[in-house]
């Protein structure tokens, strides 16, 4: 399928996607503050600049859109039609750089959180997002992941 738009269009139109201050991070963070929480935005001195940072639990969270991250079985994301073998290729680097950061997280003694773009959509869940967030905080799993739909009662 051909593009619509023109390749500058298209340049601008891309360059315009952020990488910090989304608002599934935004989501997280009014949520976290708002429990009383303190973090630290972006710590350029841990290995994938985590989204945000909980010093007093060791702990890394990670806030990924469910397209750039390829959320495999969510709804939010599939494959573009146009340029597929290039998608396939910059999704799946993506992932591996993400595995990496985890990993590299992990061997330093972080514990890491991963919270999908899909768990920060609905305003009715957002209790819930807490509530499993809160759960895991206080807990002492080394990793974690929370994705639409979230698990029933933390």
């Amino acid at each position: 399928m051909v593009d619509v738009v023109d390749k500058a269009k298209r340049s601008r139109m891309m360059a315009g996607i952020r990488g910090r201050d989304t608002k599934p991070e935004l989501v997280v963070r009014r949520l976290l503050h708002g429990a009383g929480l303190r973090y630290r935005l972006h710590c350029r001195n841990l290995p994938g600049t985590p989204d945000l940072v909980l010093p007093k639990y060791r702990a890394a969270i990670l806030i990924h859109g469910c397209f750039w991250h390829a959320h495999d079985g969510c709804k939010y994301f599939s494959i573009p039609a146009s340029n597929e073998q290039f998608w396939r290729t910059k999704l799946s680097a993506n992932r591996e750089r993400d595995t990496r950061q985890i990993d590299a997280l992990r061997s330093q003694g972080w514990r890491v959180l991963v919270i999908w773009e899909c768990a920060t959509r609905s305003t009715r869940h957002r209790e819930d997002l807490l509530a499993w967030t809160m759960k895991w905080l206080v807990g002492s799993d080394e990793y974690g992941e929370i994705p639409l739909p979230l698990p029933q009662s933390p």
